[in-house]
């Protein structure tokens, strides 16, 4: 695991799924709707809340306001340090998620108050990324 310096904060808009893993796509699919995703960066957020997770399917902004003018919930992803790893070919990977995701939140330096984070960085490369106190 290595890890990267986000400079500044990514402001997203973002559909919630219905639950997790099962509602995923779906939230995906309605975010797509609503907005393409063409130029844009995607981003998937997770946070456990009471025994489940909570997915929240985004998309960075074209410009301030966008998500809200667009009627979809808002979110910042906070500068700082982070911990990562890369998944390649994720699409024909997506047991290595859950795997992935555990070892980062194993670093004793962990920001538990932040969300999970998924950089879709392209078509065959996902950055898992934890934020780390400081």
């Amino acid at each position: 695991m290595e890890t990267y310096q986000l400079k500044h904060d990514i402001k997203v808009f973002c559909v919630t799924a219905d639950s997790f893993p099962n509602g995923v796509q779906a939230a995906y699919d309605k975010l797509y709707a609503t907005a393409a995703p063409e130029s844009r960066t995607t981003y998937g957020l997770s946070k456990p809340d009471k025994g489940v997770i909570v997915y929240k399917a985004a998309l960075t902004e074209k410009f301030d306001g966008e998500g809200e003018q667009l009627g979809l919930e808002t979110f910042i992803i906070p500068a700082g340090e982070y911990s990562i790893k890369s998944i390649h070919d994720w699409k024909n990977n997506m047991q290595q998620f859950g795997p992935t995701f555990q070892a980062l939140l194993d670093n004793p330096q962990l920001d538990w108050g932040s969300w999970c984070a998924e950089w879709y960085k392209s078509d065959d490369e996902v950055v898992c990324m934890v934020k780390l106190n400081g």
